[in-house]
C-alpha cells in the first residue's frame, strides 16, 4: 500500500510530490473563468444560478439570520461549545503576540520617518461546507482577523441541501466573532466577495482554504483583492529514528491521508527496521475507519516510507519537501529542529501530534503547502494589516540631500522628479533675486 523508497536509489517521487499540487488545469480554470465573469456581471442572479446548480439547493436570502445562528448553538453540545471557547482562548493568546505598532524615527530635528498600522477594513474568509466542514477553520481565520482589528469580517460557507449550514460553524463563528455570515461557496462564492452583489459585499481581502475551484478562483482575483495564499492538498512528513514508535507514526500519517485522495503523508527515517513495522501498522489501525477508501488511495499516490543514511539526510529530504506539517520524532526532538529551514509547522516529540496543532494549541493551522514554506508563512495577524510609510524633511533636511536625490533620479533619466526638488530651490533664488533688483 505505502512504497518504502532508499532516497539513494530513487529521488523520482519527490519529483512527483512536488509536482502534485499544479494548479493549471485547463478545464477547472475556464469554468472558474466562466463563473467569475456570470457573479460579476449578474450578481445575487449568479449566485443564486450556481447555489442551486452546485449545492442542490434554492436561496432566496444568503445571509445566515440570527434566529439560526442562536438555534446552531442550542443544538450544539454544550461540552463542543466549551472546547471551542479555550481553543479560542488558545488562538488569541498565541496570536496576539503577533501584533505590532505603528512607530515614528526622528532623524535629528528635522527629519520624522516612520510606518503607520492599520487593520484591513473588511475581510472575507472561505469556510469549507458538505464533508470538509471544520469549525476549527473558523477561529483560525477569524481569530486573528478580530486581534488585528479588522473592522468587518464577512464569513462565506456552503448550504447544504436544505439550504443550512453545519451547527458547529456557526456556532464557531459566533464564539469567534464573525460580523455577518452568508450561505456561498465554491468558486461563486469567491466572487461574491471579490466583486460584491447585492447582498454580499466586496471585501478587501479573502483567507480560508477550498477545493481547486476555490483556489483557483482565489488566484484569479488576487491583486483586485488581497488573498492568504493557494493552498493545495494537505501534508505531513514525519522524521523519525530508531527511538520513534512505529503505532504514534501509523497513527500520525493516517491523520493527513484521510483529509482527500491527494494528501501526502510520509515518513524519512534512517532507521530501516523502522519501515517495515510502520507500513504493518497502517494496515493494522486502517481496519474499520470511516474513511479507509480515501486514505488508501492517498498512501498509495503520495505516501512513502523513505529511508536515508543518517538523520541529516532525513532533515536534508524534509527541507527540500518543505512540508506543510512536519513531526520530529526523535530521541532529541529539540536538537534535529534546529536543522529545519523549509516547514510551516513543526511538531516535537511524540506527544505533539499534528492533531494538536489543527484544533487547540494555538498557532494557526492555515499552513503554506505545496513546498511553499520555503518562502511563505502560516496565517497570522499580519495578513490582517497593513503598513503606511510616513516620511517628514524639513527644508534644512531636504536642502542637505537634494543634490544626491537629483543625481540618483537623472541616473534614471527621471528628469521630472530631479526637478520636483530642483524646483523648490530654484525658485527661492529666483525670489531672492527679484527682491534684489526691486530694491536697487
Amino acid at each position: 500500500m505505502v512504497r518504502i523508497i532508499d532516497i539513494s536509489k530513487d529521488r523520482e517521487f519527490l519529483a512527483k510530490l512536488l509536482d502534485r499540487n499544479k494548479l493549471e488545469i485547463d478545464e477547472v480554470n475556464k469554468s472558474v473563468d466562466d463563473i467569475l465573469a456570470n457573479v460579476r456581471r449578474d450578481k445575487d442572479s449568479a449566485l443564486r444560478e450556481y447555489t442551486r446548480e452546485f449545492d442542490g439547493v434554492v436561496l432566496e436570502d444568503f445571509l445566515v439570520t440570527r434566529q439560526e445562528i442562536e438555534e446552531a448553538i442550542d443544538c450544539t453540545s454544550k461540552a463542543l461549545l466549551e472546547d471551542l471557547a479555550r481553543a479560542r482562548e488558545n488562538i488569541e493568546k498565541y496570536h496576539r503576540k503577533q501584533m505590532k505598532n505603528s512607530y515614528s524615527l526622528y532623524e535629528g530635528e528635522d527629519i520624522i520617518l516612520g510606518q503607520l498600522v492599520r487593520p484591513i477594513e473588511r475581510v472575507g474568509i472561505y469556510i469549507p461546507g458538505g464533508s470538509a466542514a471544520y469549525p476549527s477553520t473558523v477561529l483560525m481565520n477569524a481569530v486573528p482577523a478580530r486581534i488585528a482589528g479588522v473592522n468587518e469580517i464577512i464569513m462565506i460557507t456552503p448550504p447544504d441541501r436544505n439550504g443550512k449550514v453545519k451547527p458547529s460553524i456557526l456556532a464557531a463563528a459566533s464564539i469567534a466573532g464573525a460580523d455577518k455570515i452568508f450561505k456561498a461557496g465554491g468558486a461563486q462564492g469567491i466572487a461574491a466577495l471579490a466583486f460584491g452583489t447585492e447582498s454580499i459585499p466586496k471585501v478587501d481581502k479573502i483567507t480560508g482554504p477550498g477545493n481547486i475551484y476555490v483556489a483557483m478562483a482565489k488566484k484569479r482575483v488576487m491583486g483586485l483583492v488581497g488573498i492568504d495564499m493557494i493552498a493545495g492538498p494537505s501534508e505531513i512528513l514525519i522524521i523519525a529514528d530508531q527511538w520513534a514508535n512505529p503505532k504514534y507514526i501509523a497513527a500520525d500519517l493516517i491523520s493527513q491521508a484521510e483529509h482527500d485522495e491527494m494528501a501526502a503523508a510520509i515518513l524519512v527515517t534512517d532507521w530501516e527496521p523502522l519501515a517495515a513495522k510502520v507500513a504493518e501498522e497502517l494496515e493494522i489501525q486502517l481496519q474499520g475507519l470511516e474513511r479507509r477508501e480515501i486514505i488508501e488511495k492517498s498512501l498509495e499516490s503520495y505516501g512513502a516510507i523513505i529511508i536515508t543514511s543518517c538523520l541529516g539526510e532525513s532533515v536534508d529530504v524534509a527541507n527540500e519537501i518543505a512540508p506543510e506539517h512536519l513531526e520530529v520524532l526523535t530521541r532529541n526532538p529539540f536538537d534535529v529542529y534546529r536543522g529545519v529551514k523549509n516547514a510551516g509547522a513543526i511538531f516535537l516529540g511524540e506527544y505533539s501530534p499534528e492533531p494538536v496543532g489543527d484544533y487547540f494549541a494555538g498557532p494557526n493551522h492555515t499552513l503554506p503547502t505545496s513546498s511553499t514554506s520555503r518562502f511563505s508563512s502560516p496565517l497570522c495577524v499580519d495578513d490582517f494589516i497593513k503598513k503606511t510609510s510616513l516620511i517628514y524633511y524639513s527644508k534644512n533636511a531636504l536642502e542637505r540631500s537634494k543634490d544626491s536625490i537629483m543625481r540618483i533620479a537623472e541616473e534614471e533619466g527621471l528628469t521630472g522628479h530631479a526637478n520636483s526638488i530642483r524646483v523648490r530651490f530654484d525658485s527661492e533664488v529666483s525670489f531672492k533675486e527679484a527682491a534684489v533688483k526691486c530694491r536697487r
